[in-house]
């Protein structure tokens, strides 16, 4: 059977200092840089056949920290954006040594806009807790400035997924997405078939990990939370 892992990336600098990162780099803190290796345990106890990622840092630099610390293979990262995509082949490196992570900006976390880089509890402070969780949390309430809602992620993760991930799972791979907070909450939504109203529950935290496993026909038969 198939299995899908999802994980959130390892806590970043600004996760710890409160602030709304969206599309900014952050490095991962010292915390979440402690925290690679036993996540990694967990994830390869099973055979990864390719890694899906974002290229946002905190994803990327995630990614290597659980390959070291897992002792596996090295990362090719590949991009799935753009005109013609080089596939895995293209490298004629062999399975032995190299782990094929693919790269794709559908991966990205929500743009927060205006709220980029502001502390989380000052601006609950200013605008009240219920607005800033639906700005946070909410299927279709957008932050201000120009940022995402949740739905505006489901349509670039949603195709993406069907499209890449979903047919490589059909195909009896095991695939491992590393991944921000709102386009993980993006595919568990469309996985799970969760209502628009109900989205707004669902939460991974920092160094997070959900395993599915899935039929033939890519119903899920069992999911664990570590």
């Amino acid at each position: 059977m198939p299995q899908l892992f999802l994980l959130r990336h390892l806590k970043s600098q600004w996760n710890e200092e409160n602030r709304f990162s969206g599309w900014t780099d952050a490095p991962i803190s010292e915390e979440g840089k402690k925290d690679a290796k036993k996540i990694a345990k967990k994830i390869f106890r099973t055979r990864i056949n390719e890694v899906f990622t974002s290229p946002l840092f905190r994803n990327l630099d995630t990614v290597v920290r659980i390959l070291e610390a897992g002792q596996q293979k090295y990362p090719i990262f590949v991009s799935r954006d753009g005109g013609k995509t080089q596939k895995w082949g293209d490298y004629f490196l062999g399975p032995k040594n190299f782990m094929p992570v693919y790269v794709t900006k559908n991966l990205n976390e929500r743009h927060y806009g205006g709220l980029e880089g502001l502390n989380k509890k000052k601006v609950a402070a200013k605008y009240g807790k219920e607005k800033v969780q639906l700005w946070r949390r909410s299927y279709d309430v957008a932050p201000p400035g120009g940022g995402e809602s949740l739905k505006d992620v489901c349509k670039r993760t949603t195709p993406f997924y069907k499209k890449y991930i979903e047919n490589d799972l059909k195909a009896g791979k095991n695939v491992l997405i590393v991944a921000s907070h709102n386009s993980l909450r993006a595919i568990i939504k469309c996985l799970e078939k969760i209502s628009n109203k109900d989205i707004i529950n669902v939460e991974v935290d920092y160094g997070g990990l959900i395993k599915y496993e899935f039929d033939k026909k890519l119903n899920i038969v069992k999911k664990e939370i570590f």
